[in-house]
């Protein structure tokens, strides 16, 4: 038995191990590509805003808050000509984009240049749907830092030149568990990317994404 349970702490030492470099491992590879300054962030066609629900059981959820303010602010202040609103679509009661889309418009984003993806169930999927499907070589991902390094490394697995602009975290006594939850995260999308080669639950036809005029005034 003595023999057994030391067997058991070693297997759990090593995954233990394994899963922590994993994080770091994909924390190194997209070093450079994220910004906290918006001013910073390389002006890009458009914003791809990954999703998350709004609530946490009756409070609004700041991690969606942050995402929703900084992607209508990239688009008032020309980073970006126009939005993917990337999120899941489990049941009619639970529409990540179409709620993004109602806070974005509020937020005097026009509705022409915001594109909504309904099959982002998961942030694979919506990274590589963003080139597959709505035809997106180059992007800026916004999100607070933990998800956007995740998605920054499966967007260059695929080719995309994308950036990411950091949001805020929220205020939580929860954190702990999202950080646990992302290393995990990051676990599976190594396996994914590099040993299953999934590919996203849905692709469908194109869609292009209408994007607003460079030449715009912005001002008005």
């Amino acid at each position: 038995m003595k023999r057994f349970l030391s067997v058991v702490l070693l297997m759990v030492i090593v995954v233990v191990l394994c899963l922590v470099a994993i994080d770091r491992y994909i924390s190194q590879q997209v070093s450079g590509q994220w910004y906290r300054d918006m001013d910073r962030v390389p002006a890009q066609p458009v914003a791809l805003v990954l999703g998350t629900s709004k609530y946490v059981g009756k409070r609004l959820n700041a991690y969606y808050q942050f995402r929703v303010e900084a992607a209508a602010k990239l688009y008032h202040t020309g980073k970006v000509n126009g939005l993917i609103l990337s999120g899941d679509n489990a049941t009619r009661y639970y529409n990540e984009p179409i709620t993004m889309l109602n806070d974005v418009l509020r937020l005097n984003v026009p509705r022409e240049h915001i594109a909504l993806d309904y099959a982002g169930f998961r942030t694979f999927d919506s990274v590589v749907r963003a080139k597959a499907v709505f035809g997106q070589q180059a992007l800026v991902i916004v999100s607070q830092q933990f998800h956007v390094e995740r998605a920054l490394y499966i967007a260059n697995q695929y080719g995309i030149e994308a950036y990411g602009y950091v949001v805020d975290d929220a205020p939580s006594e929860f954190h702990w568990r999202v950080r646990l939850r992302e290393v995990l995260a990051r676990a599976k999308a190594l396996i994914d990317l590099h040993v299953l080669n999934a590919q996203p639950h849905f692709l469908g036809d194109p869609e292009p994404v209408r994007l607003r005029d460079p030449e715009l005034d912005l001002s008005t």
